[in-house]
């Protein structure tokens, strides 16, 4: 059996091990698949059976032209990338990895959180750069700082991972306030269950942890920006799409939202012409969120598991059932 893995670098850029899918079938492992060239993803995958893929898309064309396709395996918790409907008409399983960077993707988010109150990397290179010793007092600070305890945290999306952001904001004695669909005994150990309109209105820092739905596309906009505080900070390591760029950038430059630490953008890699890349306070980093080593070795695991379950009939993490 056919295995190939159309783009692995992310996942495994040399410290992890393929062993564990290679002692399953004859594997190829490509580094990266132009995804814009069909063409070329079609050659790539062949007569495989099992196909990986981060985020190289397979669309209906692509179905089509493979035809012994029997299962992907997706190395993310996201599946948008594949066309599942189709899949699902055409007889193959598609599975993904849902549980693997819920600590890495919380921490993350508090990470975005804490360099906008302290600046630390901004701080460290004025240091180095010879400030501190050039200057006149003991200390110095180029950015208001920021304590966090007492002020409160909306969370907009309260699954697993905006669970675990909760915790670590509640750690750091912040009020903790929630908005989601599907409310839980858990999440009320931790966060006070709002409307969107209340955390909107009552939150020092907006943090985005939901999924990308078409109700959730643009959660973040002009209008839901004026019903916040003004100084708001909003936090986005979910998905790009949920705010809309320019309203986020105009808030920016007006100073009705203090800062943003994002994770995400619309459109990846970033575009040169996003209007976030120069406005005020805004601190940007590559869709990092997800990386920790411990991480990629859990999607690893996860994603042996899932084709071992799926050579044996019962495949798992299925989402296209």
């Amino acid at each position: 059996m056919k295995i190939v893995i159309l783009d692995g670098y992310t996942e495994n850029p040399g410290d992890l091990s393929w062993d564990g899918v290679a002692s399953l079938g004859e594997l190829s492992v490509y580094d990266r698949t132009p995804l814009d060239d069909e063409a070329e993803i079609i050659r790539r995958i062949g007569d495989a059976e099992i196909v990986l893929t981060n985020k190289t898309p397979i669309n209906k064309n692509v179905f089509d032209a493979c035809p012994q396709m029997k299962m992907i395996s997706v190395l993310a918790t996201g599946y948008n990338v594949v066309d599942t409907a189709y899949a699902k008409e055409k007889g193959v399983v598609v599975s993904n990895i849902p549980t693997y960077g819920t600590d890495a993707v919380g921490q993350f988010a508090i990470a975005l959180l804490l360099e906008i109150c302290h600046h630390i990397g901004h701080h460290d290179e004025t240091v180095k750069a010879g400030k501190w010793q050039n200057c006149p007092d003991f200390c110095y600070w180029d950015y208001p700082l920021i304590e966090l305890a007492g002020k409160t945290i909306g969370i907009i999306g309260f699954g697993r991972i905006g669970r675990r952001t909760g915790e670590i904001a509640k750690a750091l004695r912040m009020h903790v306030l929630a908005n989601d669909n599907f409310e839980s005994e858990e999440g009320r150990q931790i966060a006070d269950y709002v409307s969107l309109d209340e955390l909107l209105e009552r939150s020092d820092v907006i943090a985005l942890h939901c999924p990308l739905f078409p109700e959730t596309q643009g959660i973040i906009n002009k209008n839901t920006i004026s019903k916040m505080k003004d100084g708001v900070i909003i936090l986005n390591n979910s998905r790009g799409p949920l705010i809309v760029e320019q309203d986020l950038a105009d808030a920016l430059n007006s100073g009705k939202v203090a800062a943003a630490g994002l994770d995400v953008v619309s459109s990846e890699p970033i575009k040169g012409d996003n209007p976030l890349l120069t406005a005020k306070n805004c601190i940007i980093t590559p869709h990092m969120s997800w990386a920790p080593k411990e991480s990629r070795q859990r999607i690893m695991d996860m994603t042996v598991d899932n084709l071992k379950a799926y050579l044996q009939g019962e495949p798992v993490n299925v989402v296209n059932k």
